[in-house]
């Protein structure tokens, strides 16, 4: 068949619901230029789940794609494939990298924060039960943001004098309008308070998982115990509050400009849980993950391939919106039966994080309708500005009249 044109994606990704049926539009994958790197974007849910789990997909820039060497010191992204962590590890290295991490992330651990995070939101929701009647405030700023900043810096042991500094270097990972040497300094930047973060850990241990992850040992002498690289690169995956920053973000918007799915909640035809999985599925953190590489020559349904060295790139937005998985599927339901998705990934690369992540976004909904069962956007949610990311999937602001101003 004949080869299509590249589509380009757009990096600010201006009307991204548009593209994602453009993907969908060209087959389960399609060549896209990525920032100036070309890749095959997959966006069939049943292909994707193939190759992430396929071991003839790496990710493993170094070992698996010629182009690294050169892309690695001009993309905007070059940070997304050259840490040295699970996120870019291979075989027998990802296995043993992912072991280490795994405890510290668990859903038994997730569960015996339940009562922290439920503290911090109540702190926030407190804060804001301060402000006037009729009074309009940013719940990105002040509920999506802060929850996950303040149990990701527990969790790691982050002063809480230093939050502000991480929050700023982490904003930008996710940006895909900046600049190469933009993101370069960036990156020297992140690197600098991982090292520091380091440091203080090193001298003064605590219970968290910077100290955990300093001290552990390799205690079969098999050469699994993290190097320093490894260790900085692996605290900075969970650095990463931006996308339940961006789940809280989304799922608020849309219980707040459709009544009716909050009535679904609220009379017992769903559960708050149904609405994480809901948005997971409809608005997922994270519309495309860089990168993924063919080891060998992959065959697609059309008749094309992906050939070996090639990089593909993860779709999730569009590939959790394919009509064959989802009937219906642009339409948020919280009452959907089946609400299976692909925002935490698949397989052996199933994102870690994802029970605390659940425990977060559901929690935030429930103390905050209940607080403020009156709570309107002061805007149409198609009027909400996006953020300006191929990646990270969330609003610039969220703005929000916790309750109706005061008569008389």
């Amino acid at each position: 068949m004949p080869e299509q044109r590249i589509l380009v994606l757009d990096p600010t990704a201006s009307d991204p619901d548009a593209e994602h049926r453009a993907l969908r539009g060209r087959g389960a994958a399609t060549q896209v230029d990525i920032l100036g790197v070309r890749a095959w974007s997959v966006s069939d849910p049943v292909l994707l789940k193939q190759l992430l789990t396929s071991k003839e997909v790496s990710k493993d820039g170094r070992a698996h794609w010629p182009a690294f060497a050169e892309t690695v010191t001009t993309w905007p992204l070059a940070l997304w494939i050259a840490v040295e962590n699970m996120f870019t590890a291979y075989g027998a290295d990802h296995s043993r990298l992912r072991r280490m991490i795994a405890p510290a992330l668990s859903a038994r651990r997730a569960a015996a924060l339940r009562d922290d995070v439920e503290g911090i939101v109540t702190g926030i929701l407190d804060d804001l039960g301060t402000l006037p009647d009729g009074a309009t405030v940013d719940l990105r700023e002040r509920l999506a943001y802060p929850l996950p900043i303040a149990v990701i810096g527990k969790l790691m042991g982050v002063p809480s004098d230093r939050r502000a500094e991480f929050r700023a270097v982490v904003d930008n990972v996710f940006a895909t309008h900046l600049t190469a040497e933009e993101q370069a300094a960036n990156t020297a930047a992140l690197y600098g308070l991982m090292d520091g973060l380091i440091q203080v850990k090193r001298a003064e241990p605590g219970e968290d998982m910077t100290s955990l992850l300093i001290a552990s040992r390799d205690d079969e002498g098999d050469g699994s115990a993290l190097g320093d690289a490894e260790l900085r690169d692996t605290l900075m995956i969970s650095a990463g509050y931006e996308t339940t920053a961006n789940v809280i973000d989304q799922a608020l918007t849309t219980l707040l400009s459709d009544p009716q799915q909050l009535a679904h909640v609220r009379e017992g035809r769903c559960t708050w849980q149904d609405v994480v999985e809901e948005t997971l599925r409809h608005q997922p953190a994270v519309k495309h993950l860089p990168l993924r590489y063919a080891r060998t020559d992959i065959p697609l349904p059309d008749g094309q391939r992906i050939r070996a060295g090639e990089a593909i790139l993860a779709s999730y937005a569009a590939a959790n919106r394919h009509p064959d998985w989802h009937p219906d599927a642009d339409r948020f339901d919280a009452t959907r039966p089946g609400k299976d998705h692909l925002a935490f990934g698949h397989g052996v690369h199933f994102c870690l994080g994802a029970p605390l992540a659940r425990l977060e976004v559901a929690t935030a909904l429930r103390l905050f309708f209940e607080r403020f069962p009156d709570a309107r956007l002061t805007t149409e949610r198609d009027a909400l500005e996006r953020l300006p990311s191929l990646i990270s999937n969330g609003h610039a602001s969220v703005p929000v009249r916790l309750r109706p101003a005061a008569s008389g």
